[in-house]
């Protein structure tokens, strides 16, 4: 097949061979190059190459002198601001000769530094050193009064000795006097060299830049060539022309208009589309006879794209863009017409579907926002009205209600709880949400539907006798009210079904066909899942919160040092691992712990359970806050290498304890002392009895199971009335709240006066709590209290065996004091074994404590840390079983070490002791069988 031109379309033009006498010359080879669009293109691109690479290579050079200067004044400047702070150079300049003294100095200093010379010079200006010596005792040209006033500058100095880059500082005594000033710079000539060793490059890079975009030019210009088969004007001229007739020859419109609102070009479509007259070309557009609504169109020149537009009897698609602006022409606008008539019939079943797609997503968006199964049905219902049916209705089984996996008696579902309902009216005449709907009528949709397991359609349920013969008041009230046509769906997720959705129409004419039950089908496949995930996260949900509240606390200790309320919220997102304590220790003192561990779910919450149970245990062993938490630090590690595997790497074992947290603090109610230790938890916050609130500073200490770091322990004394608030971080910030502004917001919520624990709770809470918490929060607020001074007893025992008989007195006169001589015999045998023990195998000093709480405690002390053991003494042995009577008489008993020794304690309930005329026992003879 040929061209235009007689030759194969696509084949190169190729000019017809010469012989050797009439081949044309070179130069006449160039113009005709130089002639053709190519060629052209080639000599421009060559001349902007040329003119960019010059320009580029002056700015380089410029810049490359402005940064040789620049990096001159900053090492001058530098380098003067160092010397004229150097130490000592104030008492130099005020020696009787400081050349001597500052020019081997200054010397070495402008070689480590690099610049010229450095010369120090007094505030008149004279040099005391300089590199230059012949230069030294001459004064400095140039203007230096502001380096007199005390401000260093730097300055393009030209003058005598040479031109250079030349800073100046004051040099400051003691008082801040300005007595010498010390000049360094690089001369013009050296920061002239620097630019000159790098001319090279430069142009080295320039003329590579030059043959690159030379080269560009060639490549363009050739590819150029190729695609106008070197082609001159006229004969792309010639081309344009014969594109015009194939543009008139389309079977779509085809209409350019100018800026100025005339019409410039219209193909032959498009004036029988339009049906334009002969001279239309020129015309303004409202001159065309167009329909309005398409006049006003191009006259706006706004974009429209597939617009529907009335031409006669036909139905056009127009599309308008802009015109780019071309060879100085202004730019103007395009417009295509095709005639969609025969689509017409199909736009209207196509809007629907688009809408129906529409829905569907939106459906996908606005179904399972939350983990929440009511609150999903209801999404379900509110999604479809009134877009898909006037109202829609929702029944859930009650399994699924409450998380459960739901299950029907012989595969039928025969009663449901209505969990949503949504409708373009409230005056609805369906049951209300709450209701239990039953299925007792085979043949009614909805059993059917549930029967089949696939979605029923009801189109005019005035004939669905099924349906009415299960309520025969409520479906004549529902057909009176309007209610026409149905569609029932199972929610069928894994192949269970979870509930049943309705889809009703009253106020839309039209009822449902074969394609909505196509839809409702697929949008009640969608809400089953979301549904079932729901119910799914309900019922885990509901396991880690019964977890959790039962290794809780449920109710705390009664204590007389502290009164404590406390709250503990779960996450709305899942059951966490915050948790808090409050332990009775001994000698009247408490333990109060909160702790976190990170993380949601049933694991969190069964960690949580072992820390509490493992502070629990080492709580006994009564030790001090930084010991505990390291011998808890000690058995998490343990645990974690057991069940993530040995060394601590994960091998398929469990999941190990990490990120948690602890706060453990232990208040005395005798010396209002509250020693604390923490493991990466936030530390307390303080209320003062003038309400005053603080937040103590603690050693901060890595989260348990890091191991590696010892903790520490810190010490606040606390006056009677003041008030501890222990808190999970949970409490204090979330995604929308930073810790600090957390801390400001219980500051002042604590501040309040006059409120108990139990409403200071519920303030904090007030003030603080999230609408949706992303983490557990825990709270636990004590009020102290301190042991009144009339409830202490206290002794001290020299080392002499006989002073037992005496502090036995001493105590038995303070228990007839305190009214409790029922039990003065039980306590003396006690106090006369542990200070018989103390005095014959501890350390000085002892000392006899006893304290009146809700049972009477007994404590001697001393300096060893040697514990007792409770052991049975042979029948032959002379002593030993003194511990055992002590065991015996004491409800408790224990040993806990001081910095110092330790203490041996012993409690004694205020009633019930032994009575002293039935017991023939010789308390100074007992002396004698101490451990």
């Amino acid at each position: 097949m040929t061209g235009r031109f007689g030759r194969p379309r696509g084949s190169p033009v190729t000019p017809p061979p010469q012989s050797a006498g009439h081949r044309a010359s070179l130069p006449a080879r160039l113009s005709r190059a130089l002639r053709s669009v190519a060629g052209q293109v080639f000599v421009l691109q060559a001349v902007i190459v040329v003119l960019l690479i010059t320009a580029a290579t002056l700015a380089l050079v410029y810049q490359a002198r402005y940064d040789s200067r620049r990096d001159a004044r900053d090492r001058s400047l530098a380098a003067a601001e160092a010397f004229a702070h150097a130490p000592g150079l104030p008492q130099a300049l005020k020696a009787p000769n400081p050349t001597t003294e500052l020019q081997p100095l200054a010397e070495s200093a402008r070689r480590a530094s690099g610049v010229d010379f450095i010369s120090v010079m007094n505030t008149d200006g004279i040099r005391y050193t300089d590199a230059r010596p012949r230069l030294i005792g001459r004064r400095a040209t140039g203007d230096l009064s502001r380096a007199v006033r005390g401000q260093a500058f730097t300055e393009v100095f030209k003058g005598t000795p040479s031109d250079a880059v030349r800073a100046v500082a004051p040099v400051r005594d003691a008082n801040g006097a300005v007595v010498g000033l010390v000049g360094t710079g690089i001369e013009i000539e050296n920061v002239s060299t620097v630019v000159g060793k790098q001319l090279p490059l430069l142009l080295g890079a320039a003329a590579g830049a030059l043959v690159l975009g030379t080269g560009g030019a060639a490549l363009v210009s050739r590819r150029l060539r190729r695609q106008t088969r070197g082609l001159g004007e006229a004969e792309m001229t010639r081309r344009n022309e014969h594109h015009e007739a194939v543009l008139h020859a389309v079977r779509e419109g085809v209409l350019i208009i100018g800026s100025d609102h005339r019409l410039i070009l219209a193909n032959d479509e498009a004036r029988r589309l339009l049906a334009l007259p002969p001279d239309a070309e020129g015309r303004g557009v409202g001159d065309l006879g167009l329909d309005p609504r398409t006049t006003a169109l191009l006259e706006s020149g706004r974009v429209a794209t597939d617009e529907v537009h009335l031409a006669g009897d036909r139905l056009l698609a127009v599309n308008v863009r802009p015109t780019k602006p071309y060879a100085g022409m202004p730019p103007g606008t395009v417009m295509t017409l095709r005639d969609t008539t025969e689509l017409a019939s199909l736009s209207g079943r196509a809007e629907v579907a688009r809408g129906r797609l529409q829905l569907l997503y939106e459906a996908g968006v606005s179904i399972g926002t939350t983990l929440d199964v009511v609150r999903t049905a209801e999404e379900l219902s509110e999604v479809a009205v009134p877009r898909f049916a006037d109202f829609v209705t929702v029944e859930l089984l009650e399994p699924v209600l409450h998380g459960e996996e739901p299950s029907a008696a012989g595969g039928a579902y025969t009663q449901m709880r209505r969990a949503a309902m949504s409708g373009i009216r409230t005056d609805q005449p369906l049951q209300p949400v709450g209701d239990v709907i039953r299925f007792v009528v085979p043949t009614a949709p909805m059993a059917a539907a549930l029967d089949a397991g696939r979605a029923v359609l009801a189109a005019d349920l005035n004939g669905a006798f099924g349906w009415r013969a299960q309520d025969h008041e409520g479906t004549r009230i529902a057909l009176e009210y309007g209610l026409h046509s149905l569609i029932s769906v199972p929610l069928q997720a894994r192949g269970v079904v979870l509930g049943m959705a309705n889809f009703w129409r009253a106020d839309t004419p039209e009822a449902f066909d074969e394609e909505d039950l196509s839809f409702a089908e697929e949008l009640g496949a969608r809400a089953a899942v979301s549904i079932d995930n729901a119910r799914r996260y309900t019922r885990e949900h509901a396991t880690a919160v019964a977890l959790q509240r039962s290794l809780l606390p449920r109710v705390l200790p009664d204590l007389s040092a502290v009164d404590v309320a406390f709250r503990y919220l779960p996450a709305k997102a899942g059951v966490g691992g915050d948790w808090f304590d409050v332990i009775p220790l001994p000698g009247a003192r408490v333990a109060l712990v909160v702790g976190d561990v990170v993380g949601h779910g049933v694991h969190a919450a069964a960690t949580m359970g072992r820390l509490r149970t493992a502070v629990h245990n080492f709580s006994t062993l009564d030790l001090p806050p930084d010991e505990l938490l390291g011998h808890l630090d000690e058995l998490i590690d343990r645990i974690d290498q057991i069940e993530t595997g040995s060394g601590g790497q994960e091998g398929g074992g469990e999941r190990g304890v990490t990120g948690a947290t602890c706060l453990y603090a232990v208040y005395d109610p005798v010396s209002g002392r509250c020693t604390l230790a923490s493991a990466g938890h936030p530390g307390p916050a303080v209320v003062h009895p003038d309400g005053r609130v603080d937040f103590p500073e603690l050693p901060a200490g890595l989260p348990l199971g890091v191991g590696g770091m010892p903790f520490e322990t810190a010490e606040l004394w606390l006056a009677e009335g003041s008030r501890l608030a222990l808190f999970t971080d949970g409490l204090l910030e979330d995604r929308d709240r930073d810790f600090d502004t957390g801390q400001t917001l219980l500051r002042e919520a604590l501040s309040q006066p006059g409120r108990s624990p139990e409403q200071a709770c519920a303030d904090v809470l007030a003030a603080l709590l999230f609408p949706a918490p992303s983490d557990d929060i825990a709270l636990l607020v004590a009020d102290t209290r301190r042991l009144e001074p009339d409830r202490i007893a206290e002794w001290e025992v020299p080392g002499d065996p006989s002073a037992v008989s005496r502090v036995r007195n001493a105590g038995s006169a303070q228990l007839v004091a305190w009214g409790l001589e029922e039990i003065a015999f039980t306590t003396e045998l006690i106090l006369s074994e542990l200070v018989t023990n103390a005095i014959r195998y501890g350390n000085q000093p002892v000392r006899v404590r006893l304290l009146r709480d809700r049972s009477l405690i007994c404590e001697v002390s001393d300096g060893s840390s040697t514990s007792p053991h409770l052991r049975y003494a042979a029948t032959t042995d002379e002593g030993g079983r003194g511990l055992f009577l002590v065991a015996q008489y004491a409800d408790r008993w224990g040993t806990r070490y001081t910095e110092r020794g330790k203490v041996i304690w012993a409690e004694v309930p205020l009633t019930g002791g032994a009575d002293p005329a039935s017991t023939a026992l010789d308390l100074d003879a007992l002396e004698d069988l101490a451990w």
